[in-house]
């Protein structure tokens, strides 16, 4: 009798997911640095919102990551 179970194969490599964590992981650092610069009171303005930070080194910081996070999709397992 022949034995009919198959192994499962991934769509990527282990190295693929190893990028693409790294990825996802800066995509998450970016909207971290993102976050905050808020007033609690709505009544007071607070220029803390337009800071460098939140203006230029967040959004650089999450296009790399969806940069990486493309590379590793597009990454060929096979070749080494």
């Amino acid at each position: 009798m022949k034995n009919n179970e198959q192994n499962p194969e991934f769509l990527f490599g282990k190295i693929n997911y190893k990028i693409l964590l790294i990825g996802i992981g800066v995509i998450i650092l970016g909207f971290i640095l993102m976050s905050g610069g808020g007033s609690d009171d709505p009544n007071v303005y607070s220029d803390a919102i337009f800071s460098f930070r939140r203006i230029r080194l967040a959004p650089t910081t999450v296009l790399i990551g969806f940069g990486i996070t493309v590379y590793a999709i597009l990454k060929n397992p096979k070749k080494v």
